[in-house]
C-alpha cells in the first residue's frame, strides 16, 4: 500500500480486497516507523520498520544494517505464518 490514507479514504470491500480479512499472516515494511502498520498486520504479523531517526551510511549499508533484507523478510514472513498456524 503506497499511502495509507488513501487506502483508509477507500471503501471497505476494496481494503478487504487488497487485505483480505481471513489472511492472518503478514508482513508490513516501513522505512520509517511502523506505528501506522499494526492495525493492518494484526496480533500475528510482523512489521520491519526503522523506529529511530539519525543514522548516516548509504543506504544500502542501512538497510542491511536495519534489516531491510530478504533474508530478514523471508525470516519475519515465517514466524507470522508459523503464528498463524500454530507451527511455531
Amino acid at each position: 500500500m503506497p499511502c495509507v490514507e488513501w487506502f483508509e479514504e477507500q471503501d471497505q470491500t476494496y481494503r478487504d480486497t487488497v487485505l483480505p480479512p481471513t489472511v492472518k499472516a503478514r508482513v508490513a515494511i516501513e522505512a520509517g516507523i511502523g506505528l501506522t502498520w499494526h492495525r493492518y498486520v494484526g496480533d500475528a504479523g510482523r512489521i520491519i520498520s526503522l523506529e529511530h531517526f539519525g543514522a548516516s551510511a548509504d543506504g544500502n549499508t542501512l538497510f542491511h544494517e536495519y534489516g531491510f533484507t530478504a533474508d530478514n523478510i523471508t525470516t519475519k514472513a515465517r514466524e507470522s505464518i508459523a503464528e498463524v498456524t500454530g507451527t511455531g
